[in-house]
């Protein structure tokens, strides 16, 4: 178990904290497993319990409800208690309460195990990334792009894992008690203990979150719009993360028509083109700088929806998903590090703007998908994704940075990323 964080006089001469580190990589991965477990069998569980595409969207919103009233609770306690305790109660909840979506009799059970369900999981985000932040804050260069990355790749394990067994026809039931137990125990053998002991407030953006009495004055002046335009860029593709991590699978399986199998591998394309891409997000933004790199994953993510959307064959539909975590991947990290280089507004409440205002369209994004495809059908309805998507190819421009801080954000542009997907 990992001691106190050294004071910043220490810093230099003290080793990093390996083991903490590697409990906090694993607990990203187990977050990206479990909520890919729950996403793999939103179709089973929908023909399960009847629910149309808007009763599931209600549904859903009931588990963006779930996370925003435990977000700033999450917050407060990991600046209180520390993350570490936080992490230790939302991940067992977050266990806990992946069984109950399948277990549950009716439409109203349903709605409530969600909102348990929803809450257990942005507690956990929260609590994991103060983890992360102040991991990093001990090593001598950004690490935190890696962590979200292996999010991604414990999506993409989750989704293969609910293919292969919704292909060998085991039930959600089964199949989420499976999950649960195995992720959860090794969370909590290989994990939990190891976790950073951190007692101080971590990140500024949580604890702007949990409490207004720890935000800095928010000088807007004339950056107000800027800031605006940054937190419309994280709203666009979050609200298309939101989406596609919920409705990809039904997409396949009731538009292409594709085997329940072949309709979890949905996400898993989508996982796998993210984390790759997150990986290799750094050197992209060096050699591309963050405008030109956000225009071009706005082009290739409006370019693979529409292949996915028009074409119909569930072939051109995976593709079409992969593109789309392609060009999504690398947008947020560049948004949150123009967010905090933003002139003469504090980093914090910059940061906790466009993390809000962020998270709120991923949140939102999948009960809009589902009440809209209730009208006009669910083709119709992920089309909204596409004007969104081709909103970050006009937005872009908002990410340029001042040129006096530009060579610093090279080097800092993953250190605030606050979700993630």
């Amino acid at each position: 178990m990992e001691t106190d964080p050294p004071s910043p006089g220490d810093a230099a001469s003290v080793p990093p904290p390996v083991a903490a580190r590697r409990a906090v990589t694993l607990l990203f991965f187990i977050n990206g497993a479990l909520f890919a477990s729950w996403v793999s069998r939103i179709p089973a569980l929908q023909q399960k319990l009847d629910l149309s595409h808007g009763t599931l969207g209600l549904a859903l919103l009931g588990m963006a409800t779930g996370a925003l009233v435990s977000m700033p609770l999450a917050g407060w306690c990991s600046t209180r208690y520390g993350s570490h305790r936080v992490c230790q109660l939302s991940a067992a909840l977050y266990a806990l309460a992946l069984p109950l979506l399948a277990f549950a009799p009716g439409t109203a059970a349903f709605m409530i195990a969600l909102v348990f369900f929803g809450a257990a999981h942005g507690a956990l985000d929260v609590a994991m990334n103060a983890q992360a932040v102040q991991v990093e804050k001990q090593y001598p260069r950004p690490i935190m792009a890696a962590f979200h990355a292996w999010f991604s790749l414990g999506g993409l394990a989750g989704a293969a894992l609910g293919g292969s067994l919704a292909t060998w026809g085991l039930s959600p039931v089964g199949h989420y008690l499976l999950a649960a137990g195995l992720l959860g125990g090794v969370g909590a053998v290989f994990a939990l203990p190891r976790l950073f002991q951190d007692t101080e407030p971590s990140n500024p953006t949580l604890s702007s979150l949990a409490s207004t009495s720890t935000r800095a004055p928010l000088d807007w002046g004339p950056e107000k719009r800027r800031l605006l335009l940054l937190g419309t860029v994280a709203f666009c593709v979050m609200i298309g993360e939101g989406a596609m991590a919920d409705w990809s699978a039904v997409f396949l399986l009731q538009v292409t028509g594709a085997a329940e199998g072949i309709a979890a591998a949905g996400y898993a394309a989508f996982s796998i083109a993210m984390a790759v891409c997150r990986f290799c997000g750094d050197r992209l933004a060096q050699h591309l700088g963050p405008v030109h790199l956000v225009r071009l994953s706005g082009l290739l993510a409006t370019v693979g929806l529409a292949l996915a959307l028009l074409d119909g064959r569930p072939v051109s539909a995976l593709i079409g998903f992969a593109a789309v975590g392609a060009g999504f991947a690398t947008v947020v990290p560049q948004v949150f590090s123009a967010a905090g280089n933003v002139p003469g507004v504090a980093s914090g409440p910059a940061l906790a703007t466009v993390t809000t205002m962020g998270y709120l369209g991923f949140l939102i994004g999948p009960p809009f998908i589902g009440l809209v495809a209730e009208a006009v059908g669910l083709r119709l309805s992920l089309g909204t994704i596409l004007l969104t998507s081709m909103m970050l190819i006009l937005l872009a421009p908002a990410l340029r940075l001042p040129s006096g801080r530009r060579r610093r954000s090279s080097a800092t542009k993953n250190k605030s990323i606050f979700v993630p997907i």
